[in-house]
This record gives C-alpha cells, sequence and structure tokens, in this order.
C-alpha cells in the first residue's frame, strides 16, 4: 500500500475526488491467530484510506491549516481475508458537513467481489494553530461532495 503521507497522492488543483480507491494487500504482520486480518489492523486502514482521500482532495492550504480527528466508529465485519488476498477499500463521503463533522464511509472488497468489511466513520475538523473543532469550511466540503 502506498502510504497516505505519499505526495503523489495530492492534487494541486480544483478537481473533486467524491469517490476514492486504494489496494491493500496485507503482510502477515496484519495477520492474527485465526489466520485473517486482525480487526485493529482493518482500524489503521480506515484511517490510512482517509488520510489518502484526504491528501487526494484537499488543496495543499487546507491540508496545511487542518487536521481531521476521529469521533466514532461504525464497522461490521462480513468477511476474512488472509495475508496476500488484496482489498480494494473504496471511500467517500455521504451527506455534508454537520457544523464541524461528517460521516465518511468505507467499504473493503476482496477479489471475489464480496464486501469483507463496511465502516461508517464520523470524523471533526481540527485547526492544527488553534488545536480547536471549527465548523468544516464550505470550499474544502466541496471537494468531497
Amino acid at each position: 500500500m502506498t502510504g497516505p503521507e505519499d505526495a503523489s497522492l495530492r492534487w494541486h488543483d480544483d478537481e473533486v475526488v467524491r469517490e476514492f480507491t486504494l489496494l491493500i494487500t496485507p503482510t502477515a504482520d496484519d495477520i492474527d491467530e485465526l489466520g485473517h486480518v486482525n480487526n485493529a489492523v482493518w482500524v489503521r486502514w480506515l484511517q490510512d484510506v482517509a488520510t489518502a482521500h484526504w491528501l487526494a482532495a484537499a488543496d495543499a492550504a487546507h491540508v496545511d491549516a487542518y487536521v481531521w480527528v476521529v469521533v466514532r466508529h461504525e464497522i461490521d465485519y462480513l468477511g476474512n481475508v488472509r495475508a496476500g488476498q488484496p482489498v480494494t477499500a473504496r471511500t467517500w463521503v455521504g451527506d455534508a458537513p454537520r457544523g464541524a463533522r461528517f460521516d465518511r464511509h468505507i467499504e473493503f472488497t476482496g477479489p471475489d467481489g464480496k464486501v469483507k468489511v463496511r465502516a461508517k466513520t464520523t470524523w471533526a475538523i481540527v485547526d492544527k494553530q488553534t488545536g480547536r473543532i471549527l465548523r468544516v469550511p464550505k470550499e474544502l466540503a466541496a471537494r468531497f461532495l
């Protein structure tokens, strides 16, 4: 997986990135004692995919000014994935933000076409300089909707 901090993921124009996908292949370190991807790894991947989408869609000024924090995760584990079995992560923001928060949807689909994990996460935006939560700027939200 390309790291979410990879500068090649950043757009430098006004392109809207409503839906974002990332291919992830689990390694042996991601596998638990039952032989499949550990639940904690799925949570890490939720953050990695969301961060990669943020870097792909947000302009540089927004990336420099804001950071996102997770407020809530809802995760449905629907199937198992083993080391070396790739999954395609697909994420999107379904609705306009509510104040400082918005819901992000993520699905991880296996090569068999079946969704293995489905999640809805709620994120809040924080001003990096002040450390305070703020209302999501309309021009920022527009890049994801």
